[in-house]
């Protein structure tokens, strides 16, 4: 009972420049409570000077403001990083990734934006644009990292299972000219995934290190919404070129997302630009829009992050057939006004890279 108590106070304690508690995070050696005095052991690896003395200093002060501790013995055990497993990982990346010009990831603060779709229409968009300016065809991946719910398979009409090439080697499957990996692949349709976060972490890194992606103009992983393990991952995992945020026009939702995107700042990925989904309806007899969900807060989010804003999509039935069907918009009716509006997207995001 005494160690289920600290370590529930100690889950009041965020690892410095995260929104992720220590205990989730794994870092507890040793939480126990003798009589009024508690010990704690925490060990992390950091180069850091000054993290020690924080986290040091947060912990304190939560336990001590429970009534059950009088006094408090917290050890921090810093490890720096192993050279030899840097090294390790900097040559599994060059390794498994060199063939990979640039990895951006689309990511939300909550859910529902529409996030998957537009990462969907956004990798077909780009895999013809940037076929017709090099006249050659475009490799373009669609990593689905959103483990929990994963969408991309029905959005992109992928359906057959990944062919295994060796012991530790899949091969994604393709949809549209786009190599595409996803835990939907992977799993009955009606199997739930229950995992806690280390198997989600593991399974990232499983897409990125033991799928033959080959080679890619652009890899876009497609993230579950929030600031949890799937998001820290890929941070730690891939050398990402940045991410784009997408949100939609209320102010329940870009607040949302300029909060999320701050994790990004904090594990030095760039933020892309924001894109802003459901925008407007269009009457296209009078050629006039209706803001369902109000105006601006697209704009809004990017000025907050100090970066671009790439567009606005609108709300449209033809996209959410798409979707349903497995035949993305911009496949399906290049020529229509939402097509054209996420192209334009997608040449924004281009001349970023």
């Amino acid at each position: 009972m005494s160690q289920e108590l600290v370590n529930n106070l100690l889950k009041q304690v965020n690892y410095p420049g995260f929104s992720r508690d220590i205990v989730s995070f794994g870092l507890i050696q040793e939480a126990k409570l003798e009589g009024k005095k508690a010990f704690v052991k925490v060990e992390i690896t950091s180069t850091d000077p000054t993290l020690p003395n924080t986290l040091k200093g947060e912990i304190n002060r939560v336990l001590l403001n429970n009534d059950s501790i009088d006094e408090t013995d917290v050890r921090i055990l810093v490890k720096k990083p192993s050279a030899t497993n840097s090294t390790q990982q900097a040559n599994t990346e060059e390794t498994v990734l060199q063939n990979v010009k640039h990895i951006i990831a689309i990511a939300s603060g909550k859910g529902g934006v529409g996030k998957s779709t537009t990462a969907v229409n956004l990798a077909c968009a780009i895999e013809k644009i940037l076929s017709e300016k090099t006249e050659r065809t475009a490799n373009i991946g669609l990593m689905d990292c959103d483990v929990y719910g994963p969408s991309i398979p029905l959005l992109i009409g992928a359906s057959e299972k990944p062919h295994t090439i060796s012991e530790n080697l899949i091969a994604p499957v393709e949809s549209f000219g786009i190599k595409v990996m996803s835990m939907g692949l992977l799993v009955d349709e009606e199997t739930p995934v229950v995992w806690r976060g280390p198997m989600v972490m593991k399974t990232i890194q499983q897409f990125a290190n033991n799928v033959e992606w080959g080679d890619l103009d652009l890899l876009i992983v497609d993230l579950p919404p929030g600031t949890g393990d799937a998001q820290l991952s890929l941070a730690q995992t891939l050398p990402l070129d940045g991410v784009i945020i997408v949100t939609t026009p209320q102010k329940a939702a870009f607040d949302v997302a300029r909060r999320g995107a701050r994790m990004f700042e904090k594990v030095n990925v760039p933020i892309l630009g924001v894109v802003e989904n459901m925008s407007f309806l269009l009457n296209e007899e009078i050629n006039e829009k209706s803001y369902l969900f109000g105006q601006g807060g697209g704009p809004k989010t990017a000025h907050a992050l100090s970066t671009a804003f790439l567009g606005e999509i609108p709300i449209e039935q033809e996209i959410r057939l798409g979707g349903d069907n497995g035949i993305p918009i911009v496949i399906s009716n290049p020529e229509h006004f939402a097509s054209k509006a996420i192209r334009e997207i997608g040449d924004r995001v281009l001349s970023l890279l």
